[in-house]
């Protein structure tokens, strides 16, 4: 399985996971020449903050093996898969009740901005080989490990 993995010591807070995550969901394409800043609908599944000792810290999904937000999911959006090893998404069965939220030991899940009845939550970039954050991060504070 795969994970991904910070090292945040090397965070320099340039935000490239940020914008790389936003343009590969944005729907009119996944340059961050075509990405609207602006546009609610998008939103990054991540987001860097500053710690306690004033430096920056990427908070990006760990897709825990105890998956709090799978576990505390009462509509079963929200479930891990144990052959990926990546916690999924589904918005159609999602009840907006946000126990996945106030459960993430991480406080990576959120509503979306636009609406407040979906949850924003890292895919892992299904469809990618290596996650667009990962790929973004300049200095591998970000990266990708077998686990």
């Amino acid at each position: 399985m795969k994970r991904i993995m910070i090292k945040k010591e090397l965070c320099t807070a340039c935000m490239n996971c940020v914008v790389g995550c936003m343009a590969e969901h944005n729907d009119k394409g996944k340059s961050i020449y075509l990405l609207d800043m602006i546009d609610e609908e998008n939103e990054s599944r991540n987001q860097i903050v500053i710690g306690k000792d004033n430096k920056p810290v990427p908070i990006i999904c760990r897709h825990c093996d105890e998956a709090e937000c799978a576990n505390t999911c009462m509509s079963g959006a929200m479930t891990k898969d144990y052959v990926t090893g990546h916690v999924k998404y589904d918005a159609v069965k999602c009840a907006s009740c946000y126990m996945c939220v106030m459960s993430c030991p991480f406080g990576v899940l959120k509503p979306d901005t636009e609406t407040g009845e979906k949850i924003v939550k890292c895919d892992f970039c299904n469809d990618r080989e290596t996650p667009r954050c990962v790929e973004s991060c300049p200095v591998g504070a970000i990266y990708v490990e077998e686990v």
